[in-house]
């Protein structure tokens, strides 16, 4: 489904994922509260994950935080999200981040594929 390679965005986040680890070693008070603040943001209520996680792309996007983008472009395909909801979280991103948001939706529509081809096998 990927039509691009501007990045391979799972390997994104293999490669990022020793440097996480050593600063949550380094700050682990901080690091710990952390995840457990993403844990509970993401939680169902009255969104559910999927939801939260196609607002948390779109902020990914909007902030232009590429290991941001790759992370909750696998969160919303793993929380059952559709390319067709990415790309329309992504048309809003791009409206409220103008121009430089659309070179980071392209990207985050490319990490969903990535995403969604590795969990097809």
């Amino acid at each position: 489904m990927s039509k691009s390679n501007f990045h391979d965005w799972p390997q994104m986040a293999k490669d990022l994922n020793p440097a996480i680890g050593e600063l949550k070693r380094s700050t682990p008070g901080p690091m710990q509260a952390f995840s457990e603040m993403g844990k509970a943001a993401l939680a169902p209520g009255a969104l559910d994950t999927k939801t939260k996680e196609l607002i948390a792309l779109g902020i990914g996007v909007a902030v232009r935080c590429g290991p941001c983008i790759t992370y909750h472009a696998s969160g919303a395909q793993r929380a059952g999200a559709t390319r067709e909801e990415i790309a329309e979280a992504m048309g809003l991103a791009v409206y409220m981040g103008a121009g430089p948001s659309a070179m980071y939706a392209a990207q985050a529509l490319e990490a969903f594929d990535q995403w969604q081809e590795k969990a097809s096998g």
